[in-house]
């Protein structure tokens, strides 16, 4: 048995959830992912973590998986993430991310589940007025995406004033990067990533890259974003939960982020430059709701948790997605 608490991780076969998962293990936490394999990978999920194939929304199953390992605390993951599938199919989102999550909580309420981590995202933000971006700017939501996960938020602060239960929401920025161990990684196919696409394009799995907007109010008119590497996303969820059961009586809605942002074609330049190869580039027009700059000001999480993130270095980012996607393509035989 793990001397600290064992924690449900929802979505864990996907690719942040994976990378909390292993955060978790190196840590010390027992884990159980529930993951219905829609877009994760059984293989994602480390031997000796149970898996349990199932959707969030089914409460028989979650209740059992609670009670049956013991679980203190969840970190929910699962959910849809494509912004532009969201504008064309609301009612996915709102169902996948809002609805379902919903009975997620309320399974968590009914078995006395204490701990809630929650995985937001600066969506929430929609087009912000000020740059960084501070938690307290105003969350406007110009896409279903956006507001499914507001939503949750929303949820999650009604639930802990009721039910006593605490709970975490990390604002996501950006995310990149693999597994330094080679672990895990972005393994979905068709994925928007920016730096995914990038490093797919490098290896010949795509044949270049679209820049989409090249007339926003930046250096060099590509739109800028606060890229955070996932290992450092998944340590300040460790962080995070750590904080929940310490103060069980405080809950925290946090950005995660680096504080500083990167134009499209100053990614596509790191990627150049780790590659050794220059990936030929589509300028493209603008897609709708796309801001010209989105960095958060991580001023809080910094103050709150003792989180020193490792891996703030753009070229490491890009490297190990570079790594990973060659291993992807060694386990897929591609």
């Amino acid at each position: 048995m793990s001397e600290k608490p064992t924690i449900l991780v929802t979505g864990g076969a996907g690719y942040i959830g994976s990378h909390a998962v292993l955060a978790l293990k190196d840590a010390g936490y027992g884990v159980v992912v529930i993951d219905n394999l829609v877009t994760g990978f059984d293989w994602a999920v480390p031997d000796g973590v149970p898996l349990v194939r199932g959707d969030i929304a089914d409460q028989p199953l979650v209740k059992a998986a609670l009670r049956d390992h013991g679980v203190k605390a969840i970190m929910h993951f699962a959910g849809s993430v494509v912004v532009p599938e969201s504008v064309e199919n609301p009612l996915k989102y709102y169902h996948n991310n809002s609805a379902k999550t919903r009975d997620l909580i309320e399974s968590a309420v009914r078995v006395g589940v204490p701990h809630f981590i929650f995985s937001s995202t600066a969506a929430t933000y929609g087009i912000p007025e000020e740059s960084p971006v501070r938690e307290t700017t105003p969350q406007r939501p110009i896409n279903p995406y956006g507001m499914s996960k507001l939503m949750t938020e929303y949820m999650l602060r009604d639930v802990s004033a009721a039910h006593g239960m605490n709970f975490c929401a990390l604002r996501y920025f950006n995310v990149a990067g693999a597994d330094p161990q080679g672990r895990s990684g972005q393994s979905t196919a068709g994925a928007t990533h920016l730096i995914k696409v990038a490093v797919e394009a490098a290896l010949g799995k795509r044949d270049g890259v679209s820049v989409f907007g090249t007339d926003f109010d930046t250096p060099d008119g590509t739109g800028v974003r606060d890229y955070i590497h996932v290992t450092d996303l998944a340590a300040a969820h460790v962080l995070a939960l750590e904080a929940l059961m310490a103060k069980p009586e405080q809950n925290y809605l946090l950005n995660c982020g680096y504080g500083r942002g990167f134009s499209v074609l100053e990614v596509l330049d790191a990627v150049d430059r780790v590659t050794n190869i220059k990936i030929e580039r589509r300028m493209e027009g603008r897609r709708a709701g796309d801001p010209d700059s989105l960095i958060s000001d991580n001023r809080a999480i910094m103050n709150e948790f003792p989180w020193e993130p490792r891996h703030a270095d753009l070229e490491q980012i890009v490297t190990h997605a570079l790594a990973w996607e060659r291993k992807l393509s060694e386990i897929r035989g591609a």
